[in-house]
């Protein structure tokens, strides 16, 4: 596969939106989903697919558009669709969440969703939000600024390219799925990464299709990055290159250079890449875990960057960079940190100074007893995973049906605003009768306008791992982490409440702890879960209820007509 950039027909994209008046526009698209053949690493197998694209369709839209999507189920399984850091002001009906904003959508039949576009800009992604189905389900949400010439805060690029990290089995995605729940194990680890669907060059049969990015020497491309892996933190390189982040999560960044990335599942990364190296050579950008615990997969994935005018391209040998240790959580985390807001009068920000709603989460690897210890995990018992020791389980009828039309029984009302016992968190040792936690399907009630703030805490029960933190409905204020135990009297003196970075996806570091804020003014049912898939499989997920405000446009907007039934 290989990507040529033509100015012309960038020119001209650029000079219709100029001639376009800027007023908010509908943007009309047919998602089909579908079982599809596809061949990667000298095997053939069906997946499911939308459009037949893996991956699926790249989405442009300018910041305060509406996308109408008609969505239809061809495929043998249920699925949803995800627009993941779409706030959807007052409209979660669709949101996606299989059994938390709606029921799937079953083969056969179709849905029309409605994506409500407000302040984001930048790069957002979408993908399925049923069972494990985002593995090969997803693709990019391009959100241009209203003026797509000076609306940028650094210099107009000569190009645009997303690159989304992706990954593959052999085996069946759904098969992996269920041999893992029923063995109550860790799942088997994938077989690829990929780049822009592709492994690359170090797997087999899969050097002809590498991805390549033609560049021209001296100019600037911005590079969109969607981390659509399934379990793991990633980090990126390009060879011989340092590029400057400007954008996380579809929000503008104070630029920083840096010769590494670490992105998490979930997160989108914005990145400037310089042409500025010996054009006579091509450079892999290349891509492999970061992973603190567990197994995964050690193997690396490439794209390759080309310059124009290149004839010795096959001939001059390619060399991959040297990356952090694959274990290196401080590598991780620094990354992150050193994330921040623009926060000037072209970009304000908005941080609440004061929280009316405190809230701290443990984030936890569980157990539980599985008769005569046959289960695969630790000493014979099952892997869970629980926020505030409570393992999240899943309903049949949505919640936000269940609100909506208030159906009792389906879940309650009293998530806890902390765990039920205070110790050690982050000790090396944590004794095994803490390791169990308890099943339930409560949500956390929140005032229209109030002021949350969250510290979630890493936890060390079985292994601890970092885990990225995903927010449905909102973005948050990331105003501060650490390593350890969260310190209330200490930490907070420290919060950085001048330019925090604004984000939907939050990893937290292994055996630390992160703290967000943000207002909760969108009424709707917003599900909040670690988006390693396998910790949601776990139940590492809570759900928020912000409650309507007092004036009608503070309130949530009615079900569309042909919302999916249980």
């Amino acid at each position: 596969m290989k990507i040529a950039i033509i100015m012309l027909p960038f020119l001209l994209i650029i000079l219709l939106c100029v001639m376009i008046p800027s007023h908010a526009m509908t943007h009309h698209h047919n998602f089909v989903v579908s079982d599809t053949p596809y061949n990667r690493l000298c095997s053939n197998k069906s997946i499911l697919t939308v459009n037949g694209q893996f991956p699926g369709p790249t989405i442009y839209v300018t910041e305060g558009d509406t996308i109408a999507i008609v969505v239809t189920n061809n495929a043998t399984e249920n699925i949803t669709i995800h627009w993941h850091g779409v706030k959807q002001p007052r409209y979660p009906w669709s949101d996606g969440p299989e059994y938390i904003t709606q029921c799937p959508i079953r083969p056969g039949s179709t849905f029309r969703q409605k994506i409500v576009l407000s302040d984001e800009i930048g790069t957002l992604w979408w993908h399925a939000h049923s069972d494990w189905s985002r593995a090969t389900v997803h693709g990019a949400l391009i959100v241009y600024p209203r003026n797509k010439t000076s609306g940028y805060p650094f210099p107009l690029p000569h190009a645009q390219i997303p690159i989304i990290l992706g990954e593959w089995w052999k085996s069946d995605v759904q098969a992996v799925l269920n041999e893992f729940v029923q063995s109550g194990g860790d799942p088997n680890i994938s077989d690829a990464f990929l780049i822009n669907g592709q492994p690359g060059d170090f797997y087999p049969c899969s050097t002809q299709d590498t991805f390549k990015l033609t560049v021209d020497y001296g100019k600037t491309y911005l590079l969109r990055m969607v981390n659509a892996v399934m379990n793991n933190i990633m980090f990126v390189r390009i060879d011989n290159h340092n590029v400057t982040i400007v954008g996380t999560d579809g929000a503008y960044t104070k630029p920083f250079t840096t010769n590494y990335i670490a992105i998490s599942p979930g997160q989108t990364i914005d990145f400037l890449l310089e042409a500025n190296q010996n054009p006579n050579r091509n450079y892999y950008m290349a891509a492999r875990v970061y992973a603190a615990a567990g197994s995964f997969d050690n193997t690396t994935t490439t794209a390759i960057i080309e310059y124009n005018g290149n004839n010795n391209n096959r001939t001059t040998p390619l060399t991959i960079p040297s990356f952090p240790d694959f274990n290196d959580t401080r590598a991780s985390a620094n990354f992150t940190g050193r994330l921040r807001s623009l926060a000037n009068k072209n970009h304000p920000i908005d941080v609440p100074l004061n929280a009316t709603t405190v809230l701290f989460l443990t984030l936890s690897i569980n157990v539980s007893p599985c008769p005569n210890n046959t289960c695969s995990g630790p000493f014979g018992d099952r892997l869970l995973a629980s926020i505030n020791n409570i393992t999240f389980q899943q309903p049949r009828i949505a919640i936000l049906e269940a609100y909506y039309n208030m159906i009792r029984g389906v879940y309650g009302n009293d998530f806890p605003s902390r765990p039920p016992l205070t110790f050690n968190y982050t000790a090396n040792v944590i004794p095994r009768d803490l390791w169990v936690p308890e099943n339930g399907t409560e949500v956390r009630v929140l005032e229209y306008n109030s002021t949350v703030e969250i510290v979630f805490q890493g936890t060390n029960t079985v292994s601890g791992i970092d885990h990225p933190m995903h927010l449905h409905g909102q973005s948050f204020y990331v105003v501060g982490w650490g390593f350890g135990n969260f310190d209330k009297d200490v930490d907070p003196q420290n919060y950085n409440l001048v330019d925090p970075p604004l984000q939907n996806t939050i990893a937290v570091p292994r055996n630390g702890w992160s703290a967000i804020r943000f207002k909760a003014n969108n009424p709707g049912v917003w599900l909040m879960h670690c988006h390693l898939e396998r910790h949601i499989s776990w139940g590492m997920e809570m759900v928020f209820i912000t409650k309507n405000g007092k004036t009608q446009d503070s309130k949530m907007l009615p079900p569309p007509s042909d919302f999916p039934k249980c």
